[in-house]
């Protein structure tokens, strides 16, 4: 059976920036809820997302710019308002399909390119991916979030200089509002760990890692099926996942059925501004 992909236009990208965005606004809540001293909050102006999580966290930063409604001056004034009072950088993550105004109004202001990333997206009605029957996949059970950040960051062996970001990061995550952390297991021991966030219908997937150990042995394919069939009974018909383009994921995703939406840009403005 053949089945039809949203064109990838300003609809879709509204679906897919604006639940991305309320996945980082609740992982941003729940940073808050774990340390209050840490001033992680977010602003939703203009359907934008303007995240603060610290000053060097991945997530401060904005998601939707553009996307409901095109940015006007005073609107960015407001949003780099927001990142300035509490010392941070301001960048924005932009799909390309929002008015070509936004690109305008972003270099007229000192802001310049530094980031790419894919997005890919794929219905849920579409997904069919082959599961190693030697992995077993669960959703992980109250009190278990901090093991999961641990299993995630096993992940990360290899880059020893990531490993604590990667468990502080997990601990946060795993506990955040519509999000849901999965295990896969072999004999009863986790090897691999994925999470999905859902939003109006769409599953924003991320969170995968493998321990070196265990690579190759059909984890992550099991990881993927499992979370898509839990979307699915959830009513969702979307789902949505980034990669650094060209990477391994990337390739990864679009052997399992997702496809290319847009090449989303992250722009920054320039700290002199």
């Amino acid at each position: 059976m053949r089945y039809s992909f949203p064109f990838a236009d300003l609809a879709l990208a509204r679906r897919i920036e604006r639940a991305e965005g309320h996945a980082n606004a609740a992982f941003v809540q729940s940073r808050a809820a774990i340390d209050p001293a840490s001033g992680a909050t977010f602003l939703d102006v203009g359907g934008t997302y303007a995240l603060f999580d610290g000053g060097g966290s991945p997530l401060t930063q904005t998601f939707g710019l553009g996307v409901s409604e095109t940015p006007s001056a005073p609107l960015l004034d407001t949003i780099e308002a927001f990142f300035r009072e509490r010392g941070a950088a301001v960048m924005h993550e932009v799909s390309p399909v929002v008015d070509l105004s936004v690109l305008a109004l972003l270099s007229s202001r000192g802001y310049h390119p530094i980031e790419l990333t894919s997005v890919l997206y794929q219905p849920i009605e579409a997904a069919s991916v082959s599961v190693s029957a030697e992995v077993s996949v669960r959703l992980t059970s109250e009190g278990e979030a901090d093991h999961w950040a641990s299993v995630a960051a096993s992940g990360w062996g290899e880059s020893p200089e990531i490993v604590a970001f990667v468990r502080a990061m997990g601990e946060v995550s795993a506990r955040a509002t519509d999000t849901y952390a999965f295990f896969a297991e072999s004999h009863g021991e986790p090897i691999a760990t994925g999470s999905m966030h859902i939003h109006d219908g769409v599953a924003v997937l991320a969170g995968a890692s493998t321990v070196p150990t265990a690579r190759r042995r059909g984890a992550q394919n099991a990881l993927l099926s499992a979370r898509l069939a839990f979307a699915r009974e959830r009513g969702c018909d979307l789902a949505v996942m980034g990669a650094l383009p060209g990477s391994a994921s990337q390739r990864n995703a679009e052997r399992n059925g997702f496809c290319l939406a847009y090449t989303r840009i992250k722009w920054a403005l320039d700290a002199t501004r």
